[in-house]
């Protein structure tokens, strides 16, 4: 069913219901007022009678003892019936429009009677020692009750069909929009992520357009990011594929040191693959909004503890921990896999740039009281500013590194997702990155926590 039926029936029927209601109350307020005005015509016609009657010369009785007087000489209006009668009961006159029976007058005031086959309603009165008696035919009433109340009812029913056609009429120029926004919607490519844009919005639907475009913004953003990591592991990949096919045709000709040289720089061209691939398939599940929501809690010493000891698997230089005084024992507000992976990131990129006899240092300490940083500094060779802007590029290495240029960006990614601030800071001695991340306000008491992990080895 369209939106424009449902519409027209729900709004058709509240409107039939209403005007159904108003009619009925308004009809039967006509016909109580039009028989109402019928009996003060009575009461007012017999009261007329009273006053002529004084007037006019005593009747003549006829051969049946009843004098037949016109509607003109009782000054009563056509229709309706007359009859005079004594206390005693006697008729002294009857108009023409009278029964052939008697009323029945014994009763003063209204009441409805039945003289042969035919219903009456009469008003009888006593002055000046008659009985003055009115009476009309019921089904007279009953026709000209008809008559009001189709003449009241017609005009009503008119109006109602023409709300239901107006209703449907302005249901679809209000839906022209949405009708439009359809066919704009329609004529589009498959693959087009463009903005839609429709002209002559009413303010309503102004911001169902602008969700719509941020669908097709997001969209085009995974679509965009899809593309980048084809293409970057095409490109990234091809290299040590390349390296380790020539490697193994090499152990494959020859013998000795030369062919275990070659299966050696096969086995590192190899371990270079696995970690490409691993971090390109965390960079893509970061960017793609994967969820990393285990369940555990942790704090930042225990992030920093666990980060360190899955970057000391490799050898390197050693990591020295200073953890603040002030550091609170709250849990971090990100999940402990990407506060992990972030930190390792930047653990191992600064092992494999600082100088060999010297320390990587990495320090937590409190900056708000909702905020902890994680600090890690360098001692390697000097950077020049303007390269600050380029760490987080995927695939971008300086010249001195080895690694596969895609550690700063998941760290970027990771801080992007988690609401976290990301600050480099070249000093005369190397690198200073500061990762500021945000604290829960739970209590760790009762959690889960990182007790499932690993024990960390010890540092080199």
């Amino acid at each position: 069913m369209s939106l424009r039926l449902r519409l027209t029936l729900t709004l058709g029927a509240a409107f039939v219901l209403l005007w159904s209601v108003a009619a009925t109350w308004m009809l039967f307020d006509v016909r109580n007022q039009l028989m109402l005005s019928l009996d003060q015509r009575l009461a007012a016609s017999a009261r007329m009678v009273a006053g002529l009657l004084v007037q006019l010369p005593q009747p003549q009785l006829d051969e049946g003892g009843i004098t037949r007087l016109s509607a003109e000489q009782l000054g009563i209006e056509n229709g309706l019936a007359c009859q005079v009668s004594s206390l005693r009961g006697e008729v002294l006159a009857r108009s023409h429009a009278a029964p052939d029976s008697v009323l029945d007058a014994q009763r003063t005031g209204f009441h409805d009677q039945l003289i042969g086959d035919t219903a009456w309603r009469s008003f009888t009165m006593i002055r000046d020692g008659m009985r003055i008696t009115t009476a009309d035919r019921l089904d007279e009433r009953a026709t000209l009750k008809r008559s009001v109340l189709l003449a009241a009812a017609l005009p009503v029913l008119v109006a109602l069909l023409g709300s239901l056609v107006v209703l449907w009429i302005g249901l679809g120029k209000g839906l022209s929009p949405l009708r439009r926004i359809r066919t704009a919607l329609a004529q589009r490519s498959v693959d087009s992520v463009e903005p839609l844009h429709v002209e002559r919005l009413p303010p309503e639907l102004v911001p169902l357009v602008e969700t719509q475009n941020q669908l097709f913004a997001r969209i085009a953003q995974t679509l965009e990011r899809e593309r980048r990591l084809t293409d970057d592991a095409a490109h990234e990949l091809r290299s040590p594929l390349t390296a380790i096919k020539t490697h193994l045709q090499v152990a494959a000709m020859t013998e000795g040191d030369t062919a275990r040289r070659a299966l050696a720089l096969a086995e590192i061209g190899t371990d270079r693959l696995h970690r490409t691939l691993e971090q390109l398939l965390m960079l893509a599940r970061v960017e793609g909004l994967v969820s990393f929501d285990d369940g555990l809690r942790c704090t930042a010493a225990e992030v920093a503890q666990q980060a360190i000891a899955d970057a000391c698997q490799q050898p390197g230089p050693c990591i020295d921990l200073n953890v603040a005084a002030d550091v609170p024992l709250r849990a971090l507000a990100m999940p402990p896999a990407l506060a992990i992976a972030a930190l390792r990131n930047l653990l191992d990129n600064a092992r494999r740039h600082t100088r060999p006899e010297s320390h990587v240092q990495l320090s937590l300490e409190q900056l708000a009281e909702d905020k902890v940083c994680f600090r890690v500094a360098d001692h390697g060779p000097a950077i020049a500013a303007q390269q600050v802007e380029r760490f987080t590029e995927r695939f971008w290495r300086n010249s001195e590194g080895d690694g596969s240029g895609l550690g700063l960006s998941i760290v970027k990614a990771i801080a992007e997702r988690c609401g976290c601030e990301l600050r480099f800071t070249v000093h005369g001695d190397g690198l200073r990155v500061e990762l500021i991340a945000g604290l829960q306000e739970i209590p760790l008491d009762g959690t889960a926590r990182l007790n499932d992990r690993p024990a960390q080895p010890p540092m080199e």
